[in-house]
């Protein structure tokens, strides 16, 4: 009888200690709302880091810029600008203002957007490529031989004007 009681006691106590805490959270005792600490049920997501949204803008264009005075707005990456150490497989490209420029080209497709005045050839490399030129408000595109010279700008224009090269594209 004892052992009866005491398992009585035992379940009593369970269900008043149950029915207490959900009063608490349900409403409190007579309507009234106990404080609840909501800063552990903050969303995680709310916490965590941002998204990073690729601008395909080049790396280190300023720098670039301020030491060599060229102008490389954004690429996917697979157009490079590499010194001229005489490499056999640079895409070199030609200008009155900054004499030879090259490219490293890896992948099976390349592209840059950059600023180079008065580009007059090219040599290309084992790559197809081609480059998008303007002069005031006209644009054109030329094709690049394959490891060959390839005459753009003031030298394939019949004026002789001074052209920017805007463009490389490549593929392989």
């Amino acid at each position: 009888m004892k052992a009866r009681n005491a398992v009585v006691r035992t379940i009593g106590a369970a269900v008043g200690a149950g029915a207490l805490a959900w009063l608490a959270v349900a409403g409190g005792i007579n309507g009234t709302t106990a404080p609840v600490d909501t800063s552990a049920m903050k969303a995680i997501a709310d916490e965590g880091p941002g998204y990073a949204i690729e601008d395909f803008g080049y790396p280190n264009a300023d720098k670039i810029l301020a030491e060599r005075n060229i102008v490389l707005k954004r690429g996917d990456g697979h157009i490079v600008l590499a010194d001229c150490t005489g490499a056999t497989d640079l895409l070199e490209v030609w200008s009155r203002e900054k004499d030879k420029v090259c490219f490293r080209v890896t992948g099976t497709k390349g592209y840059l957007a950059l600023e180079i005045p008065t580009v007059f050839a090219v040599k290309g490399n084992d790559y197809a490529a081609e480059v998008d030129m303007t002069v005031g408000s006209e644009a054109k595109s030329f094709t690049v031989n394959k490891n060959a010279w390839t005459p753009v700008g003031e030298s394939a224009d019949e004026q002789g004007r001074d052209f920017m090269l805007m463009e490389i594209r490549t593929s392989k």
